[in-house]
């Protein structure tokens, strides 16, 4: 009998796992550069292991990748022993290493000037930027975040109050360093970062959810089949005064359907009653792809 073959990863497989790691390289390098370009120059610590590298950095002159290294690192092993086994896998552990590498690359680039409102601004940006291209790849660059993990495994606090906790310090730490405007400016990096993040998430092409309760409500929903071109769910329903059934028509369309839809169902039945309203993210046939 011959050796049994090598199971061979499918194409597919591969290539995704390509397009994730790069997606880790640019997302990191993005982090990093503009860390040094925004953030350390005008002192401002947004929270995160950035921010502690930062503060060390004002006040006792250590190079802000050693710092990140210097944290990072530990703060990944102690995830994989206290955690169970190797749960943020390679991808988190390429990031966590490759984030501070690019820091100490670059450590001498320089937009030319220094002011903490751009600061903030454009460095809230450029870390939410390439945060969210890390997290697409289902991936982070470690740091505050597993260190959140630890401690609410370990004291069942939420993890949105253990992330809050560690950066609300880092950013009054700041505040008793650099004083208290730039610890705000800080905030206002994080607040922006944070919606950087989502838009990069969940993109910018918001849709509309239509939801219509009409007398007439077949011929509405042909209506919206034939004419806007998108698919109607019916929900069941029922009137909260007369206690009747009331079938619920829901639509999922782009902004620019919004309008020929109400005149279409204002056509069929001007006493229909319509809401609509934002949905983020729509994943499938006719919109985004998972």
């Amino acid at each position: 009998m011959g050796r049994p073959r090598k199971r061979r990863e499918p194409r597919s497989s591969v290539r995704q796992l390509l397009i994730d790691y790069t997606y880790i390289l640019i997302g990191s390098a993005i982090v990093a550069i503009t860390f040094n370009l925004f953030l350390l120059p005008n002192r401002i610590a947004s929270g995160g292991v950035s921010g502690i590298s930062t503060i060390l950095n004002h006040v006792i002159g250590i190079e802000p990748a050693f710092t990140q290294w210097a944290f990072n690192i530990p703060l990944f092993i102690l995830g994989v022993l206290l955690l169970g086994g190797f749960k943020y896998g390679v991808k988190t552990l390429v990031g966590t290493v490759f984030l501070p590498l690019v820091v100490f690359l670059t450590r001498d680039w320089s937009v030319g000037f220094e002011d903490p409102l751009l600061g903030a601004l454009f460095g809230g940006i450029g870390v939410g930027l390439g945060l969210g291209i890390v997290f697409r790849a289902s991936a982070s660059t470690g740091g505050t975040d597993l260190a959140a993990q630890i401690i609410h495994k370990y004291s069942g606090i939420s993890i949105g109050v253990c992330v809050f906790l560690i950066d609300g310090l880092i950013v009054i730490t700041s505040a008793v360093v650099f004083g208290i405007e730039l610890a705000l400016y800080a905030l206002i990096a994080l607040f922006v970062t944070g919606k950087t993040i989502d838009l990069v998430q969940m993109g910018v092409g918001y849709a509309k959810v239509a939801l219509i309760i009409s007398n007439h409500q077949e011929e509405v929903r042909q209506s919206i089949l034939q004419d806007v071109d998108r698919g109607v769910t019916r929900l069941s329903g029922y009137g909260g005064y007369t206690d009747e059934e009331r079938p619920v028509l829901m639509c999922v369309v782009n902004q620019s359907e919004v309008t020929k839809l109400k005149h279409i169902v204002k056509a069929v039945d001007p006493q229909a009653f319509v809401i609509v309203t934002n949905a983020t993210e729509v994943l499938g046939e006719g919109f985004k792809r998972a």
